[in-house]
């Protein structure tokens, strides 16, 4: 649900209802359908409302992290964990090995990285800290 997706990721409710709202992360199990609906988001649609935050206060501009988030989509969930993100604050780069990391780092700019990896270790945890909740309402049998 949004409060759960927006808590885990560390964002606002209405940061996560306007970049549903513009498609930046869009909920894969169920999109909000009219007044009162509920979004259900995935783990990797909270791994994405993650990077998207941690690009976002690292000042990276907002369309180049839309080009990243849908260059991401188009990878496996577990492909991401082995992936890092470069950036040099106007760039995103995909990195999937430590030759392609080192390679950006011989041009001598300033980068930053994300480790996806990381990043999803710290969705689950914040994920595990949360109460449960039951799918089924429970029958009172008495």
């Amino acid at each position: 649900r949004g409060p759960v997706a927006s808590g885990a990721a560390g964002i606002s409710y209405r940061q996560l209802d306007y970049w549903a709202r513009t498609g930046l992360v869009r909920p894969e199990i169920r999109a909000a359908r009219g007044s009162g609906s509920q979004r259900l988001y995935s783990f990797r649609d909270i791994l994405m409302l993650k990077v998207v935050k941690r690009l976002l206060d690292a000042g990276v501009s907002l369309q180049q992290i839309r080009v990243a988030i849908d260059h991401l989509r188009s990878n496996g969930a577990e492909d991401l964990s082995r992936v890092t993100l470069m950036s040099d604050g106007v760039s995103v780069y995909e990195c999937t090995n430590d030759n392609e990391v080192i390679d950006l780092l011989h041009g001598g700019q300033g980068m930053f990285a994300i480790a996806l990896g990381g990043v999803w270790r710290d969705v689950q945890g914040s994920l595990a800290e949360l109460p449960s909740e039951r799918l089924n309402p429970v029958v009172d049998t008495e």
